[in-house]
């Protein structure tokens, strides 16, 4: 009976404390003054930034006595203690860290974020020395290297890239953050001149008809083909007949002349790739689709005159100028018959591309390109074709040549904008005739004097070729 009382006693014990507590408990949660208040005794927001090259320290004196430290990564930074309020730290490895010192009243006396980069002090040295006027940064981001500030030319960026990326040793660590100042531009003036001549000579003579020999009948009939042409370039024509053998004379002689002229000028940024093209595009089959109908799948492919150039603006005004230049044109040679009854003509193509080095208002000749090709062929019948004389009677003879030259000649410019009044246009001064010019004197415009000044016409002023165009 004794120990039950004496649990009862404790539990009873236990039940009126729980319950004197319970509203102590509730009322101190009420109220929020008598809660413990938690506090940051270091973080990053009281930190200052400090960067530290692999290998380099950096000694700090501090306003109160060192009491304790914390080094988040010692295999990033460390920090080495001398005296109560002086302290080392030096970069150990590529990385970020924070370092932060306590006093005796665990209070925080100062606190570092460390960043350890590569050591730049060399590329430093070595971009002051080669470009001094210049104004440029660099700056470690982890195991990479980042450049920023602005030159005055796209050449002094490139030249800082390079430098940079050769002491670095990876080109692909290497932030290109430099501005360039006033960015020139470039006009391309280009001279596309091309003349190509095609030569032609045919001759041959067929035979037609029947021999006859006693009882035997001969029949024969000759038709020489012109193959370096591929086809006859006149028509038949008897030439005489003689005991029902009739011949026939084909001969012909062609020359043509082609000329090629393009005077594009193109504007670019330096540093930025310009691209004109005079020309066209002509579709080609490059697939069907179906059944049950078959839809041809068609693409256009450009040809015709193309120019593209990327000029760079150097030091003294001279300018590195990469330029391609290509001319095509439509050709029978070689063409394809595709399904369907399509034919896809072949493209002759010359084509230059070059990267040069001259001076502003210089000029560059894309010249020597001469092309020449020539065809003969003599076809006939064998053993007579080679008889003296008579076998010209039994053979034909093709004779192709072609020349071709090209010449394209480059001039650049370092431009700068102007205003629009002090442009032309080529329809200036430009005004429609009236009926009298137009019928009686067969004139296209009216005669003018200053640009933009249309003089009026009088009965009597027509002496000599005046007008804008004359064709």
């Amino acid at each position: 009976m004794a120990t039950r009382t004496l649990i009862r006693t404790a539990a009873l014990t236990a039940l009126i404390l729980g319950a004197g507590l319970a509203p102590m408990g509730a009322a101190r949660a009420a109220d929020p003054q008598r809660m413990p208040v938690i506090q940051v005794a270091a973080s990053e927001a009281t930190s200052r930034f400090i960067p530290l090259g692999i290998g380099k320290s950096v000694a700090i004196d501090l306003p109160a006595d060192i009491k304790d430290v914390l080094v988040a990564d010692p295999k990033i930074a460390n920090a080495v203690i001398r005296s109560s309020r002086r302290v080392y730290m030096i970069g150990v490895a590529i990385g970020q860290t924070n370092i932060f010192f306590f006093d005796a009243d665990g209070k925080q006396i100062a606190g570092f974020d460390i960043a350890v980069t590569r050591d730049l002090n060399g590329v430093r040295g070595a971009l002051k020395q080669s470009m001094p006027e210049a104004d440029i940064r660099i700056e470690g981001v982890n195991d990479g290297v980042m450049l920023s500030g602005s030159v005055s030319s796209p050449a002094e960026s490139q030249q800082a890239f390079d430098l940079a990326s050769r002491l670095v040793g990876d080109v692909a660590k290497v932030v290109n953050g430099i501005t360039v100042r006033g960015r020139d531009q470039v006009m391309l003036k280009v001279t596309v001149a091309e003349v190509q001549r095609n030569v032609i000579k045919q001759l041959g003579i067929d035979l037609s008809g029947t021999f006859n020999y006693g009882a035997a009948v001969v029949n024969f009939n000759t038709q020489n083909p012109f193959s370096a042409t591929g086809q006859a370039l006149s028509n038949s024509s008897a030439i005489g007949t003689w005991k029902s053998v009739t011949a026939t004379l084909r001969a012909m002689d062609q020359a043509g002349v082609i000329r090629t002229l393009a005077e594009p000028n193109l504007t670019a940024i330096s540093g930025e790739t310009a691209a004109f093209l005079a020309g066209g595009e002509f579709p080609i089959v490059t697939g069907t689709s179906g059944p049950p109908a078959y839809t041809p799948t068609i693409s256009f492919k450009k040809f015709g005159v193309s120019l593209i150039f990327t000029p760079v603006v150097l030091s003294e005004g001279r300018i590195s100028l990469k330029v391609l230049t290509e001319i095509s044109e439509l050709s029978s040679d070689g063409a394809l018959s595709a399904p369907g009854g399509y034919s896809i003509p072949s493209l002759k193509t010359r084509r230059a591309e070059t990267v040069v080095e001259i001076p502003s208002g210089g000029s560059l000749a894309l010249a020597g390109m001469i092309q020449e090709q020539t065809k003969q062929a003599i076809n006939g019948t064998p053993g007579l074709m080679q008889l003296p004389i008579l076998g010209t009677l039994f053979k034909s003879r093709d004779y192709v040549n072609h020349q071709t030259e090209l010449v394209v000649i480059v001039t650049p410019y370092i431009v700068r904008a102007v205003a629009q009044k002090q442009l032309s246009r080529p329809d200036d001064g430009f005004a429609d005739p009236n009926d009298p010019s137009a019928i009686l004197l067969g004139r296209l415009n009216r005669i003018y004097g200053a640009a933009g000044q249309v003089k009026s016409e009088q009965p009597g002023n027509y002496h000599g070729k005046y007008g804008f165009i004359l064709d």
